[in-house]
């Protein structure tokens, strides 16, 4: 019986110690729809002109790191 109540225990502690650490009730990427939805339309501007298959590649490369270009700027222009 004191083992049972022991591992009870133990898992409740273990079930805080995880709630602490997230803090946000598990929900972690809260920016992964965002990133998404600009990539997107990143997607939309950079093959609007493209007609060869290096342009198409070139401009699915530049969709997924314009995002992040973009922060980085907007944070460094912030003195963040």
């Amino acid at each position: 019986m004191e083992k049972e109540i022991k591992t009870e225990e133990y898992s409740k502690e273990k079930m805080m110690c995880k709630k602490h650490h997230h803090g946000h009730g598990g929900t972690v990427n809260n920016g992964s729809p965002i990133y998404c939805l600009s990539v997107i339309g990143a997607m939309f501007y950079f093959l609007q002109g493209a007609s060869t298959f290096k342009e198409i590649i070139f401009g699915i490369g530049k969709s997924f790191a314009w995002p992040a270009l973009l922060m980085f700027k907007l944070l460094s222009y912030l003195k963040m």
